[in-house]
């Protein structure tokens, strides 16, 4: 019907309109919904561009819901499951950082970041002190693992994550969730978590991520 108007011109809109007895808000409701795939392509084309850069810079290791985390991190406004249509559609995937059953042993002779926290987990103000737990949920499909940051001195949990997976991609997302949804000083937060509940994952790779985004303590 659209272009039926549009192959005419000269003889305007309302004109062609009133003559195919069509009411002007049904013409300009379809030319609406013609224009919206046009702008969901373009914005999936930005997005994808953005994913990918994401992708490139975290080595391939990003997964779909890390991805997704960077992106609210940065105050891209989309659902978690257009990014797994995109990354899936661009041919991406999240290299799995370990393989095969059970837990990946801390290297003993690794590099560790300080623990600034030593046992003293009270803090004099919100977003200062984040306490990391990871806990495993039975249920009828096999284990669920949670990943769960809380705020010492509120007590309320900042963000969580769940996977059926505890490795180092469960843990660093639940981190990035934490850092889109708080506003953090530079300098003044400290993140804790105990070696032995992060499988495959030291307290320097979190210390560096949080370094690179808020300059963590």
């Amino acid at each position: 019907m659209t272009a039926l108007v549009d192959g005419h011109p000269h003889l305007g809109v309302e004109p062609v309109l009133r003559e195919l007895n069509i009411p002007s808000s049904t013409y300009y409701r379809w030319r609406q919904a013609e224009k919206e795939p046009c702008e969901r392509r373009r914005r999936d084309a930005e997005l994808t561009g953005r994913i990918r850069q994401i992708h490139d810079e975290s080595g391939g290791i990003h997964g779909s819901p890390r991805v997704h985390a960077v992106l609210k991190r940065e105050g891209v406004h989309v659902g978690r499951k257009r990014v797994e249509r995109l990354i899936r559609e661009a041919g991406l995937a999240g290299i799995s950082p370990r393989r095969g059953k059970g837990f990946t042993r801390r290297d003993p002779d690794a590099d560790l970041a300080p623990d600034l926290v030593q046992r003293d987990f009270t803090a004099n103000g919100p977003n200062r002190l984040w306490v990391t737990d990871l806990t495993m949920i039975s249920t009828g499909e096999g284990p669920l693992w949670l990943s769960a940051i809380r705020d010492a001195f509120s007590r309320r949990v900042v963000a969580w994550e769940t996977s059926a997976r505890a490795d180092a991609d469960l843990v660093l997302t639940s981190l990035e969730y934490a850092l889109a949804s708080r506003e953090v000083a530079p300098g003044e937060l400290i993140h804790h978590a105990d070696h032995g509940c992060q499988p495959g994952l030291n307290r320097l790779s979190q210390h560096r991520l949080l370094e690179s985004r808020v300059g963590v303590r």
